[in-house]
Formats: C-alpha cells, sequence, structure tokens
C-alpha cells in the first residue's frame, strides 16, 4: 500500500463555527482541461523511487477574502495563471501512467489539468473552522471523479473554484493513463472563494507543493518565478545494481497482538491539540529532566510526548510491536544536494520501534532518544539504500500498530496570494490513513510558533487521549 501524504494545513484567521447540521450546497460547473500556454516537452517523465511509495491523493483548501478586490474575476485569474505556471510544471499537465518496470512514469502530453468552478449559496463563514478533516463539507470543495479510488483512476492535478456536475471529461478516458491534478474554485454569495486542489503525492512532496502553490500566486499577480522548478528526477536513479547497505525498519511488517484492527472499527473521532510555545516548551523540559539527553528538538520532543500518549490511548498490549514513521527532509542530505526548487518528493521516511510495554514504561528521554537516533541515520548513504530496497523488492512501507507523523509546521502555505491577500485560513479535506498525524503550524498571521496536533482514533481512545496528551 502507498501511505504516505501530503498535506497543507495552516490553522489562521478568526472563523466562527459552523451552525448545527448545516450542509454546504455547491454547484459545479463542467469540468475543462487547461494546458500550458506554450509547447512543452514530450514523451515519458521519469519518477523517482521517493515518487513510487507515496501515490495517494492529497486533497487540500485555500480560503480567501475578497475585500477591496471582489471575487467575480477569481476563477478566470487563477485559470489564466495556471496555463502560465504550467510551463514550468509541465508534468503537471501529462497523464500517470505504469512504466514496462510496473513503476509510475507520467506520460507529458500536455493535454492539461483539471479545472472547475463551483458557486456555493451560503457565506464562505458557514464553513466553519477547517482545521479539523470534514470531508462531508470539505469534499465538496474539492472536485473529483466519482469511483476513482486507486492512484490511476485521477488525473495528476485537478483545481476547483468551485461547482459540480457529472463528469463527461473521462467518460471515454483511457484508464491506463490518467490525470494527476485537479482544481476547483469555489465563490460565495457575499464574496470569498475557495481554492481546493486535488493532487497525486508522486508529484511532489510538501516542499514541492508550496513553491509550485507559491509560483502559481505570483504569476497570477504578475511577477517572475521566485524558484523556478528544477525538473530533472533523474538526479535521484537508484543504483544499478541495487546496494542495500541498511536495514530498513520502515518496511517491516508487525504482528497487530493488540486487535486494533477491531477497535478501528468504531466511530471515528478528529480533535486538533494545539501546543502554544509555552507548552512546548514544558514538553521539551520534561524530556531532559532525567538527564538522559542533552539536548532535543521541538519536533523529537513532540514526537515521542505523542507517539507515547496515542500508545496508552490504544491501549495497547504491552508486548505489542509499535512503530513510528515521520519524514526527513533529504533535499541537504543528499551529497552533492539537491538543487534548489526539486520539483519531485525529497524526502525520505524513518523511523524507530518499541514494544508498547517498553514505549510507556520508561521516561520520555526514552522515546525522544529513539527519534534521534532516527533522525541521525538520514544520510546520502542510508536514502540511497532505501531507494535502492525498494527497486529491488516493490516493498512498501507497514503501517500496522504504526503512527505516522507528517510535519507541515515550517512550511508557508499560508503566504500564498492569487491577488486578493493571503488565505484566511487552508486545510485538508481529510486525513488518508487512521495512522496519520499532523504537525500543523498555529499562530496569527506570520507569528506561528505554535503547533496544532492533529489526528483521528476510535471515539473511545479518543476520550482517554484528552488527558494524555496534558503536561
Amino acid at each position: 500500500r502507498a501511505e504516505t501524504i501530503l498535506f497543507v494545513c495552516v490553522c489562521g484567521g478568526q472563523i466562527p463555527e459552523p451552525r448545527e447540521k448545516f450542509e454546504l450546497c455547491v454547484e459545479q460547473g463542467e469540468p475543462t482541461l487547461v494546458p500550458p500556454e506554450e509547447e512543452t516537452a514530450k514523451g515519458l517523465y521519469f519518477l523517482s523511487n521517493l515518487d513510487q511509495n507515496i501515490a495517494v491523493i492529497v486533497r487540500t483548501v485555500y480560503c480567501f477574502r475578497s475585500q477591496e478586490k471582489g471575487n467575480e474575476e477569481a476563477a478566470q485569474v487563477i485559470k489564466a495563471a495556471l496555463a502560465k505556471v504550467l510551463v514550468h510544471y509541465y508534468p503537471l499537465a501529462g497523464r500517470l501512467a505504469i512504466s514496462d518496470e510496473g513503476k509510475l512514469i507520467v506520460d507529458c502530453t500536455g493535454e492539461g489539468a483539471v479545472f472547475v468552478k463551483a458557486e456555493a449559496d451560503c457565506e464562505m463563514e458557514d464553513v466553519g473552522d477547517i482545521t479539523k478533516p470534514n470531508p462531508d463539507t470539505l469534499g465538496k470543495l474539492v472536485y473529483t471523479i466519482l469511483g476513482a479510488n486507486n492512484l490511476l483512476e485521477m488525473p495528476p492535478l485537478v483545481v476547483q473554484v468551485r461547482n459540480s456536475h457529472p463528469c463527461s471529461l473521462f467518460r471515454s478516458y483511457n484508464h491506463r493513463k490518467l490525470i494527476a491534478c485537479f482544481l476547483q474554485v469555489t465563490t460565495f454569495r457575499s464574496g470569498g472563494f475557495i481554492l481546493g486542489l486535488a493532487v497525486n503525492h508522486c508529484m511532489f512532496d510538501g516542499l514541492g507543493a508550496m513553491e509550485f502553490v507559491n509560483s502559481w500566486g505570483e504569476t497570477a499577480r504578475g511577477l517572475p518565478i521566485s524558484v523556478p522548478p528544477f525538473v530533472d528526477r533523474t538526479v535521484l536513479e537508484s543504483r544499478n545494481p541495487p546496494l542495500v547497505s541498511f536495514p530498513h525498519h520502515e518496511f517491516a511488517e508487525i504482528e497487530d497482538v493488540s486487535d486494533t484492527t477491531a477497535l478501528y472499527g468504531e466511530e471515528m473521532a478528529y480533535r486538533s491539540f494545539c501546543f502554544e510555545p509555552e507548552k512546548l516548551g514544558r514538553v521539551k523540559r520534561r524530556a531532559l529532566e532525567d538527564g538522559a539527553l542533552a539536548k532535543c528538538t521541538t519536533f523529537e520532543a513532540l514526537s515521542g510526548h505523542v507517539w507515547r500518549a496515542r500508545t496508552e490511548a490504544l491501549r495497547l498490549q504491552p508486548g505489542q510491536k509499535t512503530k513510528l514513521l515521520f519524514a526527513v527532509d533529504g533535499r541537504s542530505r543528499f551529497d552533492p544536494p539537491l538543487p534548489q526548487g526539486y520539483f519531485g518528493n525529497g524526502t525520505m521516511l524513518t523511523g524507530c520501534l518499541s514494544t508498547a510495554g517498553e514505549l510507556l514504561g520508561r521516561p520520555l528521554s526514552f522515546a525522544v532518544g529513539l527519534v534521534q537516533d532516527a533522525v541521525k541515520t538520514v544520510t546520502d548513504e542510508y536514502m540511497r539504500s532505501a531507494m535502492d530496497y525498494f527497486e529491488a523488492t516493490r516493498a512498501r512501507p507497514s503501517l500496522t500498530a504504526t503512527l505516522l507523523i507528517t510535519t507541515w509546521s515550517r512550511l508557508s502555505f499560508h503566504t500564498t496570494d492569487f491577488g486578493w491577500g493571503e488565505p484566511v485560513q487552508s486545510g485538508p479535506v481529510t486525513l488518508p490513513e487512521k495512522e496519520v498525524i499532523l504537525f500543523l503550524s498555529h499562530g496569527k498571521e506570520r507569528k506561528r510558533k505554535g503547533i496544532n496536533v492533529l489526528l483521528g482514533l476510535p471515539s473511545s481512545a479518543m476520550a482517554r487521549l484528552q488527558d494524555l496528551m496534558e503536561i
């Protein structure tokens, strides 16, 4: 299975809670294709083994107010800018396919991304606070093809500026090669609009996505792209023959002796836990108080704390092995480093393993130390070994009894500007897997020094987690 994710969720702005039993009604227009404005390179486009493991559809939304500048032209401006920016990001205008080697590849046909305009008969404030995944409401703000359950049934890029009818565009399309990007722009009754974006994660990671969206915004404002994309992914080709020089526990299967499958049969509950700077400081002090560690980062301390709290909330058996996975940005860790603007996945999954009994029976410093050791292992040789491991085995990371943390707290999606100012809030439509937790920036405007921890758990476990997350 391909389970890693790319998510944009930056908390910001003060938007009221939606009224009870509010149902968002959106009328979508007929989808159209937006090709690059100019002729672009054609042919097959290589995707590295870092791209292969994370081919999941990621759906995100960006909310913009229209104060001095109305939203009547929002869809037109965003669509025109998309055609221009796709000249530079031309693989997004192509079609995903499976190569003769059984790996993902992009056929750069230049056909274009899918764009949809939509209208909502309500105020944008009625959508409410989107800092928690809400697929029933937010799903209407991102265009998708009904029944598209696997990565080859979705385009690479889809944009929605908000409207939707059954799609005739793909009825006769060859489903062996499909689109990776959908976009939708939804306008609201008294102003404001929401940009919905659905992208296949194999096209880029969080940093790459941020650079693409910000480049798109710069183009819409008539500015040159500040970070042009580096599109040649062959710099991350695997070695021939493959050389696996490290054990790669991220792929290890774990026996579910705690029967978490039955537990996850309950209704899921979602919650965002806010860690302000003062609370983050307490977590770090707790991790260092027994003297086992000389220092630790905020990420290391918070990851260890959340891993332990979630393990206890799920009531895993003492002998249950549990794994923590997280992504490390490998751009500067490769030798030589990846070029600036690398258009692709430059992050590497790494992780650590413990029994639940040892994790909970020892101080927080034990879990934090495991995270530190995992971070240190991510060297150029380790990353190339992991890519070669996939080349030789085609294995996917296992998520049984696993927590996967995705960190977006350092990515500046909140600065995206298409000419209507920065988004008042942005976020994911839903979490892709029950094992995933998001670390998101928190704070007003650009002073985002806190972290929101966003996760879903079975309702009984979530009730227990409330107290366990305090420190």
